[in-house]
């Protein structure tokens, strides 16, 4: 077994692909973290991470939280600016 250490971040991600996340991530029985350094080791090698049953059940994910986004969007999106709100009113 490999020795590491790891971090915390403070990583932002898009609303509906970390609720697909957290649902792949229940459905193998892994932590979102373990899920996500899975998905990146496997990206760095060029390899597919997951298994056809698995992606699946991505695909059913997607659909109950309406992720249309697809690879083709990486890099052209752009975060939508919250209207701020005046919590305390005079």
């Amino acid at each position: 077994m490999t020795r590491l250490e790891r971090v915390q971040t403070g990583v932002r991600l898009e609303k509906r692909l970390v609720k697909v996340l957290k649902g792949t991530a229940e459905y193998l029985d892994l932590s979102l973290g373990d899920l996500l350094e899975e998905i990146v080791l496997h990206a760095f090698e060029g390899s597919a991470p997951f298994e056809p049953t698995t992606l699946e059940k991505i695909e059913q994910l997607r659909a109950v939280y309406g992720l249309e986004l697809t690879a083709a969007d990486s890099g052209r999106l752009e975060e939508r600016r919250r209207v701020a709100t005046n919590r305390y009113p005079r």
